[in-house]
């Protein structure tokens, strides 16, 4: 199959990815060179945050997880209208290989000296917007059963809270016993949309 992919360039959705946030990379034009045979085509560059592989990372629940959720990513279609996925390319592994250490959460602490794992962070607006299964679940084993974890539910209530509930908490099995809404005064009065919200 992978020397008959047929791929429509223009129908390439994976962009490159940076962590610099640069909004001139955003659209840019590859292909140019005279080693590129006149393939010239428009991309653009996401932030890392923004990429389906981020969003991969913090669902996935174990490295052979992982590896199959990257190799069925599409990331083009054919001529033919037949979707292209990572494993087609025969990149899956590679993608694997280059991620497997990023599955691994970072320990970290509050200045209060409170442990913190630090693990994904796919945006909202775009993903579920949810820090990794695997941290929390490393987090309540550490707790054990008369601990309690916090973990964070994107930005939102109508984003990453949603997306907490209904992806993260289906497929993880995981199920919080409260949650907490952070709302300033204002946020609530603009959202009532008052003549003088902006007061």
């Amino acid at each position: 199959r992978f020397a008959r992919l047929d791929i429509d360039p223009e129908t390439i959705t994976w962009n490159r990815v940076t962590d610099t946030s640069d909004r001139f990379l955003r659209a840019i034009t590859v292909g140019q060179g005279s080693e590129e045979k006149g393939m010239t085509r428009q991309t653009g560059f996401d932030i890392a945050v923004a990429s389906e592989c981020m969003a991969v990372l913090a669902l996935a629940t174990s490295l052979s997880d992982m590896r199959e959720r990257l190799g069925r990513m599409v990331v083009a279609t054919s001529r033919r209208g037949e979707p292209v996925t990572a494993d087609d390319l025969g990149c899956g592994g590679a993608l694997t290989v280059l991620m497997k250490e990023a599955i691994m959460p970072t320990l970290m602490q509050t200045l209060e000296g409170t442990p913190v794992f630090v693990h994904a962070g796919p945006f909202a607006n775009i993903a579920h917007g949810n820090s990794s299964i695997i941290a929390d679940r490393i987090a309540l084993k550490l707790v054990g059963a008369d601990g309690f974890v916090v973990t964070e539910a994107g930005f939102g209530a109508d984003i990453g809270g949603e997306k907490f509930f209904d992806i993260k908490c289906r497929y993880s099995g995981l199920r919080p016993n409260a949650a907490v809404l952070v709302a300033s005064v204002r946020a609530l009065k603009t959202h009532g949309n008052p003549p003088d919200a902006e007061n």
